[in-house]
């Protein structure tokens, strides 16, 4: 029904006012009482689907990837389609309006989106006002949160490390699992953090935080899918030095090879199927270079369970869904779990 009768409605709009209008029908449909109607369509539940990774148990390895539900004003309703896991954010320490509007483009020749969001979002402090609602994990109810941090757009880079630490010592009690966005190619100089010697430096600070803390949260590390090879084997000899859990691979790409779209010289950053091939290449270079020394998330170009279980061969050892879930719908969380079932 979504791709058939609502999807092609939707996409009559603006893909910004789109998104808060899905949002608030969302909310509304719970309130009256769907959500179990939800549940009982998408959710699959079946132990064998579930992961064990950080330490935290994954009712299933499909998630939602972080900029759908910046705010963590919608993830519990979001896990009633299914999704074994939300990443909220990115959130960063003040509230900013992200960049002018339009910022927000699809490119329905190539199923895929750029954004310029720049981290829009009303502040860590808000997204905690909302996360101090879900359940302790363990308990009933409890819905397996990310926390995705970064930097204020005013603060520079050689501050950055104190906006992640404010994140950080913020979120700690409410998320299960810490994501460090420097790839996002919406801010300034952002992914100049990416380099060796600054990056290091950020991860070692959280992880002291963390180790300071009575028992642990798993930080994992997103990275852009246009690192070279050289670049991401950096990324390995770093998650090795600083004890990282993992890395998410990948954020979007600034390339824009081979689009058909109108909207393709739009700036900001691509995600969709014209990322899938890149991402999952990052992946196994990962995976095979580190000799799978980390676990992987996986995410950029899930369209279908075939994408999925492609990034899983490829060393992943769960998925993310943005762009996918917007072009093909709830379904596809709940046809990738069915094939992982098969597979």
């Amino acid at each position: 029904m979504y791709k058939a009768i609502l999807r092609p409605i939707l996409f009559l709009f603006d893909p910004e006012a789109v998104h808060h209008f899905t949002f608030k029908m969302v909310r509304f449909f719970h309130q009256i009482g769907c959500g179990g109607i939800f549940r009982s369509i998408y959710k699959k539940e079946d132990k064998r689907l579930e992961r064990e990774l950080f330490g935290l148990t994954f009712p299933n390895p499909v998630g939602l990837a972080a900029g759908f539900d910046k705010d963590a004003k919608l993830y519990k309703e979001l896990s009633n389609f299914g999704f074994g896991f939300i990443e909220i954010g990115t959130v960063t320490p003040k509230p900013q309006p992200g960049n002018p509007k339009k910022r927000l483009f699809r490119l329905k020749k190539d199923s895929a989106i750029i954004n310029r969001m720049g981290f829009n979002n009303g502040g860590v402090e808000a997204a905690v006002s909302r996360l101090k609602q879900n359940p302790k994990i363990g308990a009933r109810g409890h819905v397996l949160v990310g926390g995705n941090i970064g930097k204020n757009k005013i603060t520079p880079n050689d501050e950055a490390v104190n906006d992640y630490v404010i994140c950080f010592e913020a979120l700690y009690d409410h998320v299960d699992y810490f994501v460090v966005n420097v790839s996002s190619p919406n801010t300034p100089n952002l992914r100049a953090l990416q380099d060796k010697e600054p990056l290091t430096a950020l991860l070692n600070t959280l992880q002291q935080k963390n180790n300071e803390k009575t028992s642990r949260k798993p930080i994992l590390l997103k990275i852009a899918p246009d690192l070279t090879d050289s670049q991401l084997l950096d990324i390995i000899n770093i998650v090795a030095e600083t004890k990282i859990d993992g890395v998410i691979a990948s954020n979007t790409t600034i390339s824009r090879d081979g689009l058909r779209s109108e909207n393709k010289k739009e700036m900001g950053g691509l995600s969709g199927k014209p990322l899938t091939h890149r991402s999952t290449e990052v992946i196994r270079f990962l995976s095979e270079k580190s000799n799978k020394a980390f676990p992987i998330i996986g995410v950029g170009g899930i369209h279908s369970a075939a994408d999925a279980l492609e990034k899983i061969e490829a060393g992943a050892s769960l998925v993310q869904l943005y762009t996918g879930f917007i072009y093909e719908g709830p379904a596809l969380i709940k046809s990738i779990n069915k094939s992982l079932l098969t597979a």
